[in-house]
């Protein structure tokens, strides 16, 4: 295992931890071990991936110093553990079952002057797609393929969008860029903290004890995120000692594949926030929260008075983190999005439509697919899974600050924000000589041939074994194997205290236990 030694300089992990407010000079205690190579891709995937995770571990080091009142504990950030976890969607096996990945509607399409990308692994958004083009409920990929190729990507675009589909013209760097909601990303920084109330004492946390040890022990977070990016963001906090409680809507319940990989720690509940009995039973829940994370599109939850202002007025002292695929701002702040369309509409598929290049969805983006010119993707849904460690590391940083301030206190991130970093943030300084990779240009280009810098493929993902990195536990769903978290630092659990539980099923309660004292 390739051995790179402790500190050192890494600018991705400098530039997520300086966005996060960190001391500086905290970055210098982490250990970076692992083989090279691995994440093989046009763009800076491996370095994204290594320094999320990393500002993540040392965030939760910091937050254990501050509750046992000593030394920072050794951050060790390996590679081969990062790699694994990026993909642990497609690790996992369910009795030997690979899940269920992209529907065969949810891939990109070549139109009339262009390339689309859409989203169709819900059944809603299935049926609304179609809806849009005008094609039967039993169409299939044929027929979508064939509406498709007559018509233009704008149309199709802002078509399935106003029929409340998921659709996206696969666009290059540089037409993002003079987009309307492409200068609006650029415009912001990789993640926003915002102090939205400065009045309460400051938060007082009981000491650790023991092992493993568990820095969010104690503390109560409402889960309301979906997919990945979010669902990622609170098994790390479960993985840590806090009580996960995820909710989601009866009537549009998750897949429980995608459960299976995500809820390791947590409980799952249903709750419909309309009804009164729901309503309720939030409020209760919210009075006894420490944390909300949200991952819905902006404005999604305002009617059910969930905006991050009202939620402080009536539990003053929270921990407000909130995701979205587009951000805030802009002509597209109240759009949904996954993230392989926040891939396809910001130029990362441009710049990985190679035939090297791996992809999420093999099936639809590689071989001959990628001969024909179609665009590429990411070797992992790395907009996902780096924006929930991001999001993690929000978290902690803010309840490390809470022990000292107090107030309440809100940290926003976009899976666009983070695919503005990995295409032109990031660098590649944190790469060996012969793995560098170069950011792409305003006009989608590259600074530099990216032939000459791509991982060279006998150190790639082909090569890398993953199994130190997985683990086998029984479950109510069957025999799971999974991704061990990625996340480590001296004393951190090896792996969740739970795994995952069937979706919806638990009461929408907290776990007894005493009252954190804030």
């Amino acid at each position: 295992m390739g051995q790179r030694g402790s500190g050192g300089h890494h600018s991705g992990t400098d530039r997520a931890w300086a966005a996060l407010g960190g001391d500086p000079a905290l970055t210098e205690r982490i250990a970076y071990v692992g083989p090279p190579g691995l994440l093989p891709a046009a763009l800076p995937v491996l370095p994204l991936a290594r320094a999320t995770v990393a500002v993540c571990a040392l965030a939760a080091a910091e937050l254990t110093a501050r509750r046992t009142g000593g030394p920072l504990p050794a951050v060790r950030v390996d590679d081969g553990a990062v790699a694994t976890a990026f993909v642990s969607e497609r690790r996992l096996r369910i009795d030997g079952r690979a899940p269920s990945s992209f529907a065969p509607l949810s891939r990109f399409w070549r139109t009339a002057d262009g390339w689309v990308r859409t989203h169709a692994n819900y059944p809603h958004h299935r049926a609304r797609l179609l809806r849009a083009l005008d094609l039967a409920e039993t169409a299939g990929a044929p027929d979508v393929a064939a509406e498709l190729a007559g018509r233009r990507a704008a149309e199709t675009e802002e078509t399935v969008y106003a029929a409340g589909g998921l659709a996206v013209v696969a666009r290059t760097p540089g037409e993002w860029a003079a987009h309307p909601q492409g200068a609006a990303v650029a415009a912001r920084s990789l993640l926003t903290r915002t102090l939205l109330d400065a009045g309460g004492p400051p938060r007082t946390l009981p000491p650790l004890a023991g092992r493993p040890t568990l820095p969010a022990a104690g503390l109560r977070v409402l889960d309301l995120t979906r997919v990945i990016a979010g669902p990622v963001a609170t098994r790390t906090l479960a993985l840590l000692g806090a009580d996960v409680l995820r909710l989601d809507a009866p009537q549009l319940p998750e897949s429980q594949d995608a459960h299976s990989d995500t809820g390791f720690g947590k409980r799952s509940a249903a709750l419909d926030l309309g009804a009164p009995a729901g309503r309720a039973a939030f409020e209760e829940l919210l009075a006894h929260a420490d944390v909300v994370v949200t991952g819905y599109r902006p404005g999604a939850l305002d009617r059910f008075g969930l905006t991050p202002e009202a939620l402080a007025a009536r539990r003053p002292g929270l921990v407000i983190a909130r995701l979205s695929a587009w951000g805030d701002d802009g002509p597209w702040g109240n759009r949904r999005g996954f993230d392989s369309l926040v891939q396809a509409a910001t130029g990362i598929a441009a710049v990985e439509a190679d035939p090297g290049a791996a992809s999420e969805d093999s099936q639809q983006s590689r071989g001959g697919a990628q001969r024909s010119g179609t665009p590429g993707a990411l070797p992992a849904q790395a907009l996902d899974h780096g924006t929930g460690y991001l999001l993690a590391a929000a978290v902690f940083r803010a309840l490390t600050e809470q022990t000292r301030t107090g107030g309440t206190s809100l940290a926003t991130l976009s899976l666009a924000r983070t695919a503005h970093w990995l295409l032109h943030g990031l660098g590649d300084a944190d790469e060996p000589a012969g793995h560098r990779q170069k950011a792409a240009t305003s006009d989608g280009g590259y600074a530099d041939d990216p032939a000459s810098h791509r991982q060279e493929p006998a150190t790639s993902e082909v090569a890398h074994d993953p199994g130190p990195y997985l683990d086998e536990t029984d479950s109510p769903v069957g025999r799971l194997r999974h991704a061990l978290p990625p996340v480590s630092f001296d004393g951190a659990p090896a792996t969740w205290a739970t795994p995952p539980g069937r979706c919806g099923t638990d009461a929408p309660v907290w776990r007894r236990g005493p009252e954190p004292v804030r």
